[in-house]
């Protein structure tokens, strides 16, 4: 299994990105998938997780209004469409997948695997 998370980079305050992983060697439709972040010196934070079966997405609630994620199913690729930005959203964004249960759903326990990172850094 392979994720691969693109679509980093430097973007000003009040910014947009978004951010892609693609996907190989699970059956995509079967599992949930997520997006997590890490700044520097801090603990990994989840950022948002979009349910396998229906689709249904949900959000940390400091970035409800800001973050959307979807998944395009035929491409076994999710998004993160990133608005606007704040210097605070600097990190490493990581993709996950797997079977969390509601309990777990935004601990980075409840996903089986997950892709290397990609950088965003919002400069002020």
């Amino acid at each position: 299994v392979q994720l691969q998370a693109c679509g980093g980079g430097l973007v000003q305050a009040g910014g947009s990105l978004r951010l892609s992983c693609a996907t190989s060697g699970l059956s995509f439709n079967g599992y949930s998938m997520a997006w997590f972040r890490q700044a520097p010196g801090k603990e990994r934070e989840f950022v948002a997780t979009i349910f396998r079966s229906v689709s249904n997405t949900y959000y940390a609630d400091s970035l409800k209004g800001r973050f959307t994620m979807s998944r395009d199913n035929a491409k076994n690729t999710v998004y993160l469409q990133m608005g606007d930005l704040k210097p605070e959203d600097t990190a490493v964004y990581y993709c996950a997948g797997g079977t969390p249960i509601a309990s777990t759903r935004s601990y980075a326990s409840g996903y089986k695997w997950w892709g290397q990172g990609t950088q965003v850094t919002v400069s002020s």
